[in-house]
């Protein structure tokens, strides 16, 4: 196999930047359609937790590439003290080369912004805070079990704005049960009367291990329909289009390239980064790792000085020949011909046929429709 797209890339991998993740898995209350590693009745483990993460990413030292991108989710991370959030943030810039100019990005939900708390961070050096608004209609919030009212999203984003914070992104939810054509338009509309730099929307999802799915199994909770997802889908394209939104990648809508995620964009031009915190995977040179989803153990392995990470992988070559393809199809431009792993011709031939990608200026892009078919392409593909 040709190896050029893995050893000398224009775009991915390692030309695609370096990143940190760091997880912070509190909440004031675990949404029922949530399967991230959250937890809503452990605060007391607030300071130890805070400690160990400190102590991990200290014991992880230096690296020998510049840190692009930071990237601090959960969980609500602003659910932490200020000063917990901000040293956090301020111990990754002492201790790696993080770029000047690097991206660093803090998750939010508006019951927990204030001017006080953006200054705070703005002064550690975090430039975009991603918003969970998730919804402007209140019936929607309701059964989504947000903790916000409908009103509260433009006035956090308000106060990002007055604290320092340069680019303010929202996270929308669209096809929840319930939710009517006019709640999802109206959604559209106050996130572009927000001015926010950038809009990422997704259709709500359900899982089985979650309240939401054990509702769905017993009835009391309709599950989402594809068609009218697919119908709210076209919508945000439309209505965001409209507003001057740039669709780069599936369920990312930016205003200008300046304003895309770039800590996303490094996901999925398959580059490298760290990871720090419970649930967290890290990825570099084809090495995937995670540490365990619950508190315990994490903080037990940190504090008796072990590795907290709970697994590992290393992927073959093919496996990273499919994941560059699955996740470099995500962004509209698609692949740098140099970027692209080796495709057999007739395999090329069958997925152009049936209209899944496309070539353009030698660059592999999906198609319109092929957007949506991601798997089905890559299947014909590989």
């Amino acid at each position: 196999m040709d190896e050029r797209w893995m050893a000398d890339p224009v775009e991915c991998g390692t030309a695609a930047g370096f990143g940190i993740y760091v997880h912070i898995p509190f909440c004031a209350h675990r949404c029922g359609y949530c399967d991230f590693a959250t937890y809503d009745d452990q605060h007391d483990w607030i300071p130890r937790y805070v400690a160990a993460l400190r102590a991990e990413i200290a014991r992880a030292g230096g690296s020998d590439r510049p840190v692009t991108s930071i990237f601090i989710g959960g969980g609500t991370p602003t659910l932490l003290p200020a000063h917990h959030l901000a040293g956090v943030v301020d111990l990754l810039h002492a201790t790696f080369a993080v770029e000047v100019g690097a991206e660093v990005t803090v998750e939010c939900n508006p019951e927990t912004a204030s001017v006080e708390l953006f200054e705070r961070l703005a002064a550690s050096g975090v430039n975009r805070v991603s918003m969970g608004a998730q919804s402007f209609a209140a019936e929607v919030l309701k059964t989504l079990e947000r903790q916000h009212t409908a009103e509260r999203p433009l006035e956090a984003v308000a106060q990002a704005r007055q604290g320092g914070i340069d680019q303010v992104s929202l996270d929308l939810i669209y096809g929840t049960p319930g939710e009517t054509n006019d709640d999802w338009e109206a959604t559209l509309r106050q996130a572009v009367i927000a001015e926010v730099d950038h809009v990422s929307a997704y259709a709500l999802t359900i899982h089985d291990n979650t309240p939401f799915g054990r509702r769905v199994s017993q009835g009391t909770l309709a599950r989402p329909d594809d068609d009218v997802q697919a119908d709210r889908f076209d919508t945000a394209r439309d209505l965001l289009g409209a507003a001057g939104f740039e669709h780069y990648e599936i369920s990312n809508w930016a205003m200008g390239s300046r304003a895309r995620s770039r800590h996303n964009v490094l996901y999925w031009r398959h580059g490298d980064y760290l990871a720090f915190g419970v649930g967290a995977h890290g990825h570099r040179d084809g090495q995937r790792w995670w540490n365990p989803r619950a508190i315990a153990p994490y903080v037990t392995a940190v504090e008796e000085r072990r590795d907290p990470a709970s697994g590992s992988e290393v992927l073959t070559p093919d496996e990273r020949a499919e994941e560059r393809l699955l996740l470099g199809l995500r962004l509209r431009e698609g692949l740098h011909p140099v970027d692209v792993p080796p495709i057999d011709p007739l395999a090329l031939e069958d997925a152009i046929a049936h209209d899944l990608v496309q070539t353009s200026s030698g660059r592999l892009q999906s198609t319109e429709g092929g957007w949506f078919l991601l798997d089905e392409a890559i299947r014909r593909l590989t």
